[in-house]
């Protein structure tokens, strides 16, 4: 049986935004940018992930016809700095892991620093959702990175 926890994901990219603007983009501009179709509980049905913000405040996913499904619960929001909340897109919470996303100025604009971990909670399946997210949270921060030039919509 293995006994070690896998390292956080950690993933970054650099956007020519001021930090204030990436963090308004990252969270309550999420329907501009985030892959719904592969990334969300919706599918293609998913119009919006709403933040409330605040720590406690939750971070649900609306889809059309109203379903509304539960990603977390922010456990710190501070920005335009960063947020930290647990995450358990369409899962039990009892089985949520901790991502963090930290958005700081850089020459040039903005790095946005994500930092998934928790795998614990997930107990056998850590190695293979730990694998899975570190290339879903590459592709997810690209498309971040296409709207803000323009790439994606």
């Amino acid at each position: 049986m293995n006994t070690t926890v896998p390292l956080p994901v950690r993933q970054r990219v650099i956007v020519a935004l001021a930090a204030d603007d990436a963090f308004e983009l990252f969270t309550r501009g999420i329907a501009r940018w985030w892959p719904f179709g592969g990334h969300s509980c919706s599918g293609d049905a998913a119009l919006d992930v709403v933040f409330e913000p605040r720590v406690g405040g939750a971070v649900t996913e609306i889809a059309r016809g109203g379903a509304k499904h539960p990603w977390g619960r922010l456990t710190a929001w501070s920005p335009p700095d960063h947020f930290r909340m647990t995450w358990h897109p369409g899962q039990d919470p009892a089985a949520a892991t901790v991502l963090s996303v930290r958005f700081a100025a850089v020459e040039g604009g903005c790095e946005v620093a994500i930092e998934h971990g928790g795998w614990e909670a997930l107990g056998e399946r850590a190695d293979e959702a730990r694998a899975d997210y570190d290339g879903g949270w590459a592709f997810v921060l690209g498309r971040f990175a296409a709207t803000v030039t323009g790439g994606a919509s």
